[in-house]
């Protein structure tokens, strides 16, 4: 379904800007309940719901690719070199999503005395994260001379940066700028797409680690969902209010560093496009899946 694709291709976006989640779209989007339990049938289900998460991981990720092919050959320049504009419209994303997901889930945010610690785990780990990637400066790698020891850091670091994905406003390009990998992996996606596969076993090695730290952090976010949604619904909103203060320093740690997101350079007609996009979204959301045409 075409739906799916869009999705797909939007959560890619996201995961391709350092200070932005592709979990956060999915959240804003509607589908991350249906997105977190398909990847978890898909690893611990049984054959017939594997098949079905498969096919909706399938069309999911078709979106995914196109989009971050996109990011990688054309959208990363363009990211550095109008990073004010792109991070208004992000804002604009976020104030617009807000809204938006406390009305979904007013039920589960009535646990007012549950919920609010999660909440505030949720901003501050956000703040520290933001705080060591702009304090940080770690050494880029080459990627293009493999060894033992490279790859395991990289299994380790697919490990960690794929579970921040999971997480709405926990960016895994974030998680990679901090070990110092995001830009070496973006170029490394570049000239493989070129076919100089010098950089193949690095990158198979990153997608290891990918695969195993989404089999072990996909439970442990499905479970709290089901079983204890107050708090994780509390602990995701920290999590987005808190990333305005991560898309407002992302401009910080760009491979050449900008100034952050001030008011003498947020763009507000940006920051509107982004509202405006995600309320549109989430209405057409709410319409295909109450079956309910648009005028």
């Amino acid at each position: 379904m075409l739906k799916d694709n869009v999705n797909g291709f939007f959560m890619a976006l996201a995961d391709s800007v350092p200070g932005v989640s592709g979990g956060t779209v999915a959240f804003i989007l509607g589908f991350y309940d249906q997105f977190i339990g398909s990847i978890d049938q898909f690893i611990f289900g049984d054959l017939p719901h594997k098949k079905k998460a498969f096919s909706y991981l399938f069309r999911l990720g078709i979106g995914w690719l196109v989009g971050m092919g996109l990011a990688v050959l054309v959208l990363n320049a363009l990211f550095e070199q109008n990073i004010h504009f792109v991070s208004s419209l992000f804002i604009g994303f976020i104030l617009g999503s807000l809204p938006i997901v406390c009305m979904e889930e007013r039920e589960a945010l009535h646990h007012l005395k549950k919920g609010i610690p999660y909440l505030i785990f949720g901003i501050a780990l956000i703040f520290g994260i933001t705080y060591l990637n702009t304090q940080m400066q770690a050494t880029a790698m080459d990627l293009s001379h493999f060894s033992i020891g490279l790859g395991i850091q990289l299994f380790l670091i697919g490990m960690v940066a794929i579970s921040a994905m999971f997480l709405p406003g926990v960016s895994g390009s974030t998680i990679l700028l901090i070990f110092g990998v995001y830009m070496p992996m973006m170029n490394a996606l570049k000239e493989l797409m070129q076919f100089h596969l010098v950089y193949l076993p690095a990158i198979i090695i990153f997608i290891f680690g990918i695969l195993a730290g989404a089999a072990s952090v996909v439970r442990l976010i499905q479970a709290g969902l089901e079983n204890h949604r107050p708090q994780m619904i509390y602990f995701i909103l920290g999590m987005m209010a808190a990333s305005l203060y991560a898309v407002k320093m992302g401009p910080t740690t760009l491979r050449v560093p900008q100034v952050p997101l001030t008011g003498s350079n947020f763009h507000i007609v940006a920051c509107l496009i982004g509202i405006a996009l995600v309320v549109g979204m989430h209405i057409r959301s709410v319409a295909l899946s109450t079956d309910t045409p648009l005028d």
